[in-house]
């Protein structure tokens, strides 16, 4: 045998032992699969359904999901005929692109509506950013597929309650870097499946601010919420839109606090998401240095020093997207009512908000009053009086008789009246006894008020009832109290009790359920001697939510137990 032909029986025999190795027991049967098919492919043995999860989409086919057989085999056809004509010279050119253009307009017929996403994914450049013509052509066409019938609400709101890949990836990075600092322990479940956070965001997708009122904000509630404004930014950014300004901005009580918030935000630095921290722990020119040098898209700050900073033109927030206040409660006890305001004013527009604090009492109330604009959305895991009637002022006043108590009452009336004069949307409740209904609505009517007998009609309908020489009047409804638990009370902004309730429960009820999309609602009660009995629990109630309590409830209470 010659050498060379020794040399390649060798390589011919290693060859097989290596092919007798791979298809040998060791290599599982998932890989083996794996194996087989990617043997086949290369050989040109595909099955039609490995055609198809291996083909790539085409103008003809954008979707991949055409199974004629015989239509492709007709193309075949159709070019070797023209090929076969073309050799023999039968037909001249223009026969020949007499039938190419029949089969143009054929396949032109067929062709199937091109997917937004592909065509936008196509459109991209080297650098990721749409040219400004080709952004402007898909915008167009996404406003002409709303028109015809998709569902405008999912279509008006940036998010929906399926979150992003982005946002699933910056989730996971802090839950990996908080688990690795012995901060978030092992045993506790993802983040992804927080029930804040799940609750939290179907709440974001509405598009209306957040008040929280369970209490001050933890690692588990910032994740979230630096989560979703990260894939804000990143949305922004696709359309084409930069920053001048912090995108978010954390105000925070103390600098302990800021170096929690920091710590949550810092592995999202990797994903090009930069976070500063401003508070008195630092020196004002080594802030301002370090704002000079950077231009951070997550702003985390305390009210005092974020001021300062403002007043010597350091940082503009004037055009921040989201603000985020934590433990408003502890704010205004430091006096920082003033800086928040101040703070407010500096935003242009109306930035996504979300206040979080453990208690609401009567003086904090304006300071959530001044940050709120419109409708509010209302979260709290918490079932306790004291955080399901946040924001809810609570007047009780002791009158001597029933005549009193209707006379008061439609002072309340009035003077809310007069204070919502530019609002005719205002939703006023009145609950009294039954007795007592007939003779309210009498006089709702001579001072030229709507009234609906029933609080669970249809509001639009409340509205267009209004008289025309009452035009400005706000719709007045009056219920008896057996009709609390099946009203919707979530919609009126004062309810005024009129005959007081029977019982606590009662009361509790409407408290809690009064006012739930605004920071603006006011119970108003009027008792009597009869009802000295529910004295004690009422101030109960009060004392919890920190509210006033007035002298004259006080006296009622002490003079009731004496006569015990």
């Amino acid at each position: 045998m010659a050498k060379g032909d020794d040399v390649r029986a060798k390589k011919k025999m290693k060859a097989q032992r290596k092919k007798l190795n791979a298809s040998s027991s060791s290599v599982s049967a998932r890989v083996a699969s794996i194996i087989a098919a990617k043997k086949r492919r290369l050989s040109g043995k595909r099955s039609m359904c490995q055609g198809m999860c291996f083909g790539l989409p085409t103008l003809e086919d954008p979707f991949c999901d055409r199974n004629g057989k015989a239509e492709f085999k007709d193309a075949k056809k159709i070019n070797k005929r023209e090929s076969s004509k073309e050799k023999k010279g039968l037909v001249n050119k223009d026969t020949i692109n007499r039938e190419n253009g029949e089969i143009n307009n054929t396949k032109q017929k067929s062709k199937k509506p091109v997917n937004l996403r592909t065509q936008m994914k196509s459109s991209v450049t080297s650098s990721g950013v749409l040219g400004q013509n080709e952004a402007t052509d898909l915008e167009n066409k996404k406003v002409h597929l709303n028109r015809k019938g998709c569902n405008q609400k999912k279509q008006a709101s940036e998010y929906s309650d399926c979150p992003s890949k982005f946002f699933v990836l910056c989730l996971n990075a802090i839950e990996k870097s908080l688990r690795q600092d012995i901060t978030y322990s092992n045993d506790e479940k993802p983040l992804f499946v927080n029930p804040w956070g799940v609750e939290f965001l179907k709440f974001f997708s509405m598009g209306k601010d957040i008040l929280e009122t369970s209490g001050t904000c933890t690692f588990e509630q910032v994740a979230w919420i630096i989560s979703i404004a990260a894939d804000a930014i990143a949305r922004k950014e696709k359309e084409g839109l930069s920053f001048s300004s912090p995108f978010l901005l954390f105000l925070v009580p103390s600098q302990e606090k800021a170096a929690k918030v920091r710590l949550v935000c810092k592995p999202l630095k990797d994903l090009g998401v930069h976070t500063v921290s401003l508070h008195p722990g630092a020196s004002l020119d080594h802030q301002i240095r370090g704002l000079k040098s950077c231009e951070p898209e997550f702003l985390v700050s305390t009210p005092e020093r974020l001021m300062e900073l403002v007043s010597l033109k350091a940082i503009d927030i004037s055009r921040v997207s989201f603000l985020v206040v934590d433990g408003l409660d502890s704010l205004h006890q430091d006096g920082f009512f003033d800086a928040l305001k101040s703070i407010r004013q500096s935003i242009w527009g109306n930035p996504r908000t979300i206040v979080f604090n453990n208690n609401f009492n009567y003086a904090s109330v304006p300071s959530v009053q001044n940050l709120f604009v419109g409708s509010i959305s209302r979260l709290s895991l918490n079932d306790s009086i004291c955080s399901q009637s946040a924001c809810i002022l609570q007047t009780v006043k002791v009158c001597s008789s029933e005549e009193e108590k209707l006379s008061k009452g439609m002072q309340v009336l009035n003077g809310a009246y007069d204070d919502q004069l530019s609002s005719q949307y205002l939703k006023v409740l009145f609950i009294v006894e039954n007795e007592n209904k007939s003779k309210l609505i009498k006089v709702l009517k001579s001072n030229n008020y709507s009234d609906v007998t029933d609080a669970n009609s249809d509001i639009s309908d409340i509205n267009t009832s209004i008289d025309s020489s009452c035009e400005m009047k706000p719709a007045v409804s009056v219920i008896n109290e057996e009709h609390i638990s099946t009203a919707d009370l979530s919609v009126f902004e004062i309810v005024i009790l009129a005959d007081f309730v029977h019982s606590t429960e009662s009361y509790v009820q409407i408290l809690t359920k009064m006012a739930r999309n605004t920071v603006h609602g006011v119970l108003h009660s009027f008792i009597t001697e009869e009802d000295a009995l529910l004295a004690e629990p009422l101030i109960e109630i009060l004392e919890q939510c920190e509210q006033e309590v007035p002298e004259a409830l006080r006296t009622l209470h002490d003079r009731s137990s004496m006569s015990e």
